[in-house]
């Protein structure tokens, strides 16, 4: 286990994942991060879609033809799903969870990739969120922002470098 600042600094992108099963356990615990999220005014407005069989995976992975190819690769995908009527924090909302997830896979060393599908396109005449609703039966007025890839690492990416931060981005009691 790492204190918090070492997550931080490990977790990074990975695209790249061996062959190799989670546990259920390791699931387990992703999926519960997800839902120890906190929520605007607890309202809970995501939801969640575990992918695991390989088909499945295989159809999501174009859902942004090229730059969301290495979701076939992984062993499980967490669709990050929002519902606008229930709160209108719901891109927040499920933003935290799917950070909360990446955050507890690093701590198990199990790597993963964060794929934008919100406000993306699959196609010249259809989103990215359209054709994973349709793939996956989401219902209306459910919405898709992400889809997060995981996987055993097929090799550690170099940590961040904490003497390369973004320090002037930082603004002190005004901007």
């Amino acid at each position: 286990m790492f204190d918090f600042q070492s997550l931080l600094v490990r977790r990074r992108s990975i695209r790249k994942f061996t062959e190799e099963l989670l546990s259920p356990d390791e699931i387990r615990k992703i999926m519960e991060a997800a839902l120890l999220s906190p929520t605007s005014k607890n309202k809970h407005s995501w939801e969640f879609i575990a992918v695991e069989e390989n088909e499945m995976l295989s159809k999501l992975s174009v859902c942004k033809p090229g730059s969301a190819s290495f979701i076939a690769d992984a062993v499980l995908a967490v669709v990050g799903l929002g519902n606008p009527l229930v709160s209108d924090a719901w891109i927040e909302d499920a933003s935290i969870a799917a950070i909360n997830m990446q955050l507890q896979a690093e701590e198990l060393g199990i790597g993963s990739c964060w794929v934008q599908v919100r406000n993306r396109n699959y196609s010249d005449t259809i989103t990215a969120g359209e054709y994973i609703s349709d793939l996956l039966d989401i219902p209306m007025p459910v919405e898709v922002l992400c889809v997060i890839a995981f996987g055993k690492k097929e090799k550690e990416r170099t940590p961040a470098d904490t003497e390369n931060l973004l320090w002037e981005k930082l603004h002190i009691g005004k901007y």
